[in-house]
């Protein structure tokens, strides 16, 4: 996303505060009252609703962003962290906000949000576009603890810093970030950065983070609900991981388990990307052009 693109999309946004249990979410709006259905998007475990805005410049359609309980400028809203509570948290604000039926798209374990909203508000949802996330991961082993799971993503969780410069320089030292810097990527480390405690801290609260880890091998039934899902399902894969490695977090065999599972699932792979640029880096364009053709698939639907 180039400097333009960035001030583009800075024009056209709006920010929003919608009420829900035990306080507010906050997030953005962007292109409100245009024409198009509205696009829901959701964030990964520990970032925040300010990754879409790369996305949010390349649509002409509303994008509503929020960040979820525990992240973000929502940190502070109370537990429940799960899924079902993230997805009910949402049903909430779009009937707020009188958004009737979206397009919905979930980054990482916002894609497991999205499924959780789709099963639970199918009225709500008109496709869902998972962005390498969203399908149950191969379960970790017994003995993994969430830092062995998350690694460093849970260890920066805990540090202070003194100061936005050098947060900034924290992220051009991960791999899956640094080589690939750009104009979106600093405007959301910026944001993700807040005064906490009286110290400048990553705003995801790690209770939230964890109590959402255990949730991505899809437990609880989320497995079970996903081939009884309405909406048309997008899924957009990464060949590498949160390290910038290769395979990505579904490898060929783990994915062929689902596609074989959900014979309806549309299958991109977005090469050249890992788990965050993706989203954040060259690959918002498939993102984008995902949403667009979930947009015009399901007007068709609904013109018939």
């Amino acid at each position: 996303m180039t400097a333009q693109e960035v001030g583009a999309a800075a024009a056209t946004e709006a920010p929003m505060r919608v009420a829900v249990a035990g306080g507010e979410l906050v997030g953005t709006l962007w292109h409100e009252g245009a024409p198009g259905t509205p696009v829901v998007a959701i964030h990964g475990i520990t970032a925040n609703h300010r990754s879409f805005s790369g996305l949010a410049a390349r649509l002409d359609a509303p994008v509503l962003a929020l960040d979820l309980r525990g992240r973000g400028a929502s940190r502070d809203l109370p537990g429940p962290y799960g899924l079902v509570q993230h997805a009910r948290d949402l049903a909430d604000a779009l009937e707020a906000l009188g958004i009737p039926r979206a397009i919905v798209v979930g980054h990482s374990m916002g894609g497991f949000v999205a499924g959780r909203l789709a099963e639970a508000r199918p009225d709500l949802v008109a496709a869902l576009v998972l962005v390498d996330g969203g399908l149950p991961l191969r379960p970790a082993a017994p003995d993994a603890s969430p830092a062995d799971i998350l690694g460093p993503a849970l260890e920066r969780l805990a540090r202070t810093f003194p100061s936005r410069a050098a947060y900034r320089e924290f992220w051009r030292g991960h791999p899956a970030f640094g080589p690939y810097w750009g104009p979106q990527v600093e405007e959301y480390v910026d944001y993700d950065l807040r005064e906490i405690d009286g110290a400048l801290r990553p705003s995801a609260l790690p209770d939230a983070v964890v109590a959402n880890l255990v949730e991505l091998d899809g437990r609880d039934g989320y497995a079970e609900a996903l081939p009884g899902i309405e909406a048309p399902i997008r899924f957009l894969r990464s060949p590498r991981d949160l390290l910038d490695a290769s395979p990505g977090l579904y490898d060929d065999e783990w994915l062929a388990t689902w596609t074989a599972r959900l014979p309806r699932l549309d299958v991109t792979d977005v090469e050249g990307t890992n788990h965050y640029t993706i989203l954040l880096g060259e690959g918002v364009g498939a993102v984008a052009d995902a949403v667009r053709g979930a947009a015009s698939s399901s007007a068709r639907e609904e013109g018939r």
